[in-house]
């Protein structure tokens, strides 16, 4: 019997971390579909205000990401906690 020859194992590619922010809104009780996408996030539900609340602080969140250099798929976990708390607004 022939030894048929040896198939290479497949090396792994690199690949790119992803990463997207999810905001998700419970107070919708106007029957209102509200969706707001980007490209790094996604804001979905809730009331007028929420939606529009959650919207403004992803917004913010990626400019202060700019400001600092940032990237969402490198940024530490702590440091986004932080941002995000900065850029929610009162």
């Amino acid at each position: 019997m022939k030894n048929s020859p040896r198939r290479p194992t497949p090396k792994a590619v690199p690949t790119k971390p992803v990463a997207h922010l999810l905001g998700l809104g419970l107070d919708n009780d106007d029957g209102h579909k509200r969706l707001t996408r980007a490209e790094k996030f996604t804001v979905v539900g809730g009331s007028e205000g929420t939606h529009g609340r959650m919207t403004e602080t992803v917004i913010k969140t990626f400019e202060e990401l700019k400001h600092r250099g940032k990237h969402l798929e490198t940024v530490q976990p702590e440091e986004l906690t932080e941002i995000i708390h900065k850029s929610t607004p009162s």
